[in-house]
């Protein structure tokens, strides 16, 4: 099987890495400061300016009309750098499922911005009692008809949501709810109006997460109402497939690291490398590193392809709840009293694999979740 990417993909890839290790200003924040979006925005409209934030984006819109692989490569290199950018919540949450599922006025209503780095999105994925329920505990009462514009009153939705990213610098929230009139789909709020109510949490990186609390909130738009659910679905599973991506960037970032601090420090007149142990708890990380790698990659062509996913992403997921965290300690480990510097590049992408990992549900409920695939 040939597991390389595309041209698309490797043009995409090339031109991220240039923009991101050349762009952006260290310790930016955006304009509504530092407290609510904590996001570098000089780099987040480079990547903008340099067409990267409308791949996705339809051709009516100023986008290339392209799809999930050529999102996940982009992801793929902001995880590389651990770059403090919305993309996950933005590209991902927010743009793959408008496109697959909002009709032209849906998209013209929430992307119109997304291009020129000006519009911000995510989506509420998680519930304290399910990271990511296929029947939310979330309630919405509107009127019939997927795609719609609400006025105030039309519509309302109430529950809580936790560990949403980005909320507070976001324009839209997209929130999987179950309706009142039976069946499940996604509604989008304002985080700025009445009932809306944000509450910091705690995350082990640079990108900021949030408890929702809606209060009958107005619903503004309904993307996919009152249908089987498959638009929640999709939504959960680009939300597994990005947070993927992200976290093979940075765990392969990390192992990058390591390997060149193991290659030129010396002990004893040679290369840590060319210590037995060493090169073992190096080839380790590498297996965990190629392994997250290929299931990420594989989902997220069926992704792309319209095939079924769901076995794919519950592998990368499992490896990334599971695997990834101890990679990550071994190249920590590796370092040295280096590794425990929190001016060196290391610990950002630890940072990153640790809220991932919280935000695809933990080691245990991946496990649950692809021993339930094993045993259907």
């Amino acid at each position: 099987m040939d597991f390389a990417l595309g041209e698309t993909q490797q043009a995409v890839a090339g031109l991220a890495a240039r923009v991101l290790d050349q762009g952006g200003s260290p310790g930016a924040t955006g304009a509504r400061g530092a407290d609510e979006s904590s996001y570098d925005s000089a780099l987040w409209k480079e990547l903008g300016q340099a067409g990267l934030l409308s791949l996705a984006l339809p051709a009516w819109l100023g986008g290339d009309g392209l799809g999930v692989l050529d999102t996940a490569t982009a992801l793929t290199e902001v995880g590389r750098r651990a770059a403090p950018v919305p993309a996950l919540a933005t590209l991902v949450l927010g743009v793959l499922p408008v496109v697959r599922w909002g009709d032209r006025d849906l998209q013209q209503a929430l992307l119109a911005g997304v291009a020129a780095g000006d519009t911000v999105l995510t989506a509420a994925v998680r519930e304290p009692s399910d990271p990511m329920p296929a029947v939310p505990a979330t309630t919405a009462k509107v009127r019939d008809g997927a795609g719609a514009a609400l006025s105030h009153g039309e519509g309302t939705v109430s529950g809580v949501k936790i560990g949403v990213p980005y909320a507070a610098a976001a324009d839209w929230i997209l929130v999987p709810a179950s309706f009142a009139g039976g069946g499940t789909g996604i509604v989008i709020v304002d985080p700025s109006d009445a009932g809306v109510f944000l509450t910091p949490g705690h995350s082990s990186g640079a990108a900021p997460e949030y408890t929702l609390r809606l209060d009958a909130a107005p619903v503004r738009h309904v993307l996919a109402a009152g249908g089987p659910g498959r638009a929640v679905a999709d939504l959960y599973q680009l939300a597994i497939a990005g947070a993927c991506c992200l976290a093979d960037g940075a765990l392969a970032a990390a192992l990058a690291l390591t390997t060149a601090h193991v290659r030129s420090r010396e002990q004893f007149g040679r290369p840590l490398a060319a210590f037995q142990a060493v090169a073992q708890q190096i080839a380790d990380v590498y297996i965990v590193s190629r392994t997250l790698h290929l299931a990420t990659l594989s989902a997220c062509w069926r992704l792309e392809a319209g095939r079924e996913a769901g076995e794919d992403l519950d592998v990368a997921a499992y490896w990334l709840a599971t695997r990834a965290p101890a990679a990550l300690r071994a190249c920590h480990h590796l370092h040295g009293g280096m590794g425990m510097d929190v001016s060196y590049p290391l610990h950002r992408y630890s940072s990153v694999v640790r809220d991932l990992v919280r935000f695809v549900g933990g080691a245990d409920y991946r496990l649950g979740r692809l021993g339930a695939g094993v045993g259907d």
